[in-house]
């Protein structure tokens, strides 16, 4: 099993979801972060006072899923979150030792 994690921009969550939908994705944890890359954020003015944004926010999908489905997802997922502008993320692949259903006991893919 692997864990996918992805930082996308949070206009592309709903398209996401269903792109990762439509390949088979059944579960997915979504979380409102804040950072920055190499964009290093923005300068922006508020009431005359300019203030520098240097975290923004951006949204963090966590997926575990089957090995045969990882390259599928990953693809899946880099498709639907590209814009092609500074910004669009990250995807991080890791492998996953073990997964638990606590409702059963289920173990391994079993419990996806």
């Amino acid at each position: 099993m692997k864990k996918v994690e992805a930082i996308i921009q949070p206009y592309k969550l709903d398209q996401v979801k269903e792109a990762l939908h439509g390949v088979g994705v059944e579960g997915i944890t979504v979380t409102d972060v804040r950072g920055h890359g190499r964009q290093k954020g923005h300068t922006e003015v508020y009431r005359g006072q300019e203030y520098k944004v240097d975290l923004l926010p951006k949204v963090k999908l966590d997926i575990i899923v089957p090995d045969a489905l990882v390259s599928q997802v990953v693809e899946t997922l880099g498709a639907a979150a590209r814009s092609g502008k500074i910004g669009d993320g990250k995807i991080f692949v890791s492998t996953i030792d073990e997964a638990i259903r606590i409702r059963n006991g289920d173990r391994g893919e079993g419990a996806l």
